[in-house]
């Protein structure tokens, strides 16, 4: 009686601290032989159920788990949504070089937006040394095959002359084609080129377009200078209840500069700081 008390208390001492799928290996083998049975496509979606929490509880860390396991079979989508949580720390510890490793991943297998977001990395130098050729790099390879967001930073390199020599008609060319694919950021890039005269003989109607373009999907720098077309006259007839309007929608997204110009238009003697 005495020995069968202390075979248990023997086994139970064991098995303290030790996790419980390695206290049963047989089942812990059995889950693994039922995830190898799981096609990469389902695994992704057992991730993003539990991201999103759909038919599930909302969990990040659970839904980084089903993704690592996509993305060892070489899912690419999961790849990239790995990039995304490490860059944010959002169900991983935040970790750039992690979020490089995975966005690379999926970049090689030509997925743009990872492309886009490595070139990224490159240029602002996280997760690896700065380097703006390599940025660059996958800036066009991205933007070539039509990805808007690489568009437009690559628009930006050129204006800039980040790894290539400044260009300013290089830069118009590549945010003429992010923005008649509808980026935002890209059409208020050029309006600014045609409101300064930058790459592109000066043209304030022109401009006047694009900054709409780019106001009407809540850019609060183009609703600012749109704003400022109306209060001006500029590209556009001059009238102060629209450039109220497009002023108080940038203000209302925090952009700096506006409250004196609200006064004023407003003819109240109220001044403020932003």
């Amino acid at each position: 009686m005495v020995i069968i008390i202390l075979t248990a208390m023997i086994k139970i001492i064991n098995t303290i601290g030790i996790p419980l799928s390695m206290q049963n290996p047989e089942k812990r083998e059995k889950g693994t032989d039922e995830q190898s049975n799981i096609s990469a496509d389902d695994l992704f979606n057992r991730g993003r159920d539990h991201y999103n929490g759909t038919g599930v509880p909302r969990d990040l860390a659970e839904a980084a788990r089903w993704y690592h396991l996509a993305s060892d079979r070489g899912h690419v989508k999961a790849q990239y949504r790995l990039g995304l949580m490490y860059e944010s720390g959002r169900g991983v510890p935040q970790s750039d070089a992690d979020a490089v490793r995975y966005w690379r991943l999926a970049a090689e297998q030509g997925h743009t937006c990872s492309q886009s977001d490595l070139g990224m990395m490159y240029e602002t130098g996280r997760g690896v040394t700065q380097d703006f050729k390599e940025a660059l790099k996958w800036y066009r390879i991205a933007a070539e095959q039509g990805n808007t967001m690489a568009q437009n930073n690559l628009g930006f390199m050129y204006e800039m002359g980040r790894g290539v020599p400044k260009n300013d008609s290089e830069a118009e060319r590549w945010w003429r084609r992010a923005a008649e694919l509808g980026n935002a950021t890209a059409q208020y890039n050029l309006g600014s080129m045609y409101e300064k005269g930058r790459g592109v003989f000066r043209n304030e109607k022109e401009a006047a377009k694009w900054y709409r373009l780019a106001a009407e999907q809540g850019h609060a720098k183009a609703q600012y200078h749109l704003g400022h077309m109306y209060h001006q006259g500029k590209g556009v007839p001059k009238d102060n209840d629209e450039a109220l309007k497009w002023y108080e929608l940038a203000a209302s997204q925090g952009h700096c500069g506006i409250r004196d110009i609200l006064s004023s238009i407003k003819g109240t003697e109220k001044r403020g700081t932003c």
